[in-house]
């Protein structure tokens, strides 16, 4: 017995040496998507500031696949030694374990929740033909049009479409949901006017309401959005329950060392303090965020609670 209890006293010595001198190899910085979007751009970003700060590689490994569930599963499944992190999307984690019938993993007992990046929220655009310039007189139309509309989402599950169920619930209407693959083409089949609205995130949107090819009604967020500074929100229209958005935060395997953490949250919030760094996350589509590991906590709680129920109601599914 007490050798034993010597094993485990020097294992945890070691343990926590290691923590001490982290990095002191690669780290593997795991994107749960292909090339492209925001995520990927976002994640390659962060890993090079983390290289220069931290004075080791951390190696972008693209992981695609299920909607994030590929690639974020291999980070709760990797050793919880701060050698493997990555970058999640809310949608990943607080909407697919609602949609998806069976998950590789628990987001909530699997993942460890490090710093907040960055938030992209959903808009409200409408096809220029619709007599409708504000979210009052949207909800009117939409209801003296029971079933006539059709919004347009990424896919079954994807924050355009709870967005879309969400407002649905809210207000009592009823429209109809055609998911597409390509987000390009849902974008295209809105300014044709084969689709009426769609809830897009801002990023895939912002250039075609510039351009007036769509109209905007209402920002799903308490705050403004500073590319489109004249949209309103949902809040300031009276609708602060219509909120939805996709946001992003570094992520670990449950159990690595808190120094870890601890050093990781401390760095990153100093980047986010940074102009320049910034400047540069809002270049990539999202509204810097920061934080603690208990911020992160609190709005991914909200989050999960939050769309369970909408995909409840809607009875929205990923076989």
């Amino acid at each position: 017995m007490r050798n034993f209890a010597l094993s485990v006293l020097f294992a945890l010595v070691a343990f926590a040496a290691q923590a001490q001198s982290w990095p002191s190899k690669p780290v593997k910085f795991i994107i749960p998507s292909g090339p492209g979007g925001t995520i990927d751009p976002l994640s390659r970003f962060l890993a090079d500031q983390y290289s220069r700060i931290f004075g080791q590689n951390f190696v972008t490994e693209n992981r695609p696949g299920a909607q994030g569930n590929t690639g974020l599963a291999a980070i709760a499944k990797a050793e919880p030694d701060g050698y493997t992190i990555g970058l999640a999307a809310s949608s990943m984690i607080a909407i697919n374990p609602h949609v998806y019938r069976a998950m590789p993993y628990d987001p909530r007992k699997e993942l460890a929740g490090i710093v907040l990046i960055g938030d992209v929220p959903n808009i409200l655009v409408v096809h220029p033909d619709l007599p409708a310039r504000d979210l009052r007189e949207f909800i009117a139309y939409a209801k003296a049009n029971p079933d006539k509309l059709n919004f347009g989402s990424t896919g079954s599950g994807s924050s355009m479409h709870l967005a879309g169920e969400l407002f649905k619930t809210i207000t009592g209407t009823t429209m109809t949901h055609v998911p597409y693959s390509v987000p390009a083409d849902a974008t295209r089949d809105l300014i044709s006017g084969r689709l009426q609205l769609m809830f897009q995130l801002m990023t895939g949107i912002q250039a075609q309401v510039k351009a007036e090819r769509v109209r905007p009604v209402a920002v799903l967020s308490e705050k403004r959005w500073p590319g489109l500074p004249d949209v309103p929100t949902t809040a300031e229209q009276g609708m602060g329950r219509l909120k939805s958005s996709v946001w992003f935060a570094v992520v670990a395997p449950q159990g690595v060392p808190q120094q870890v953490i601890e050093r990781i949250n401390t760095e990153t919030n100093k980047l986010l303090a940074d102009a320049e760094f910034r400047g540069r996350v809002q270049a990539l589509g999202a509204a810097p965020m920061g934080g603690t590991p208990a911020d992160y906590r609190k709005l991914y709680d909200e989050d999960y609670a939050r769309w369970a129920e909408v995909v409840k109601v809607s009875g929205a599914k990923i076989d």
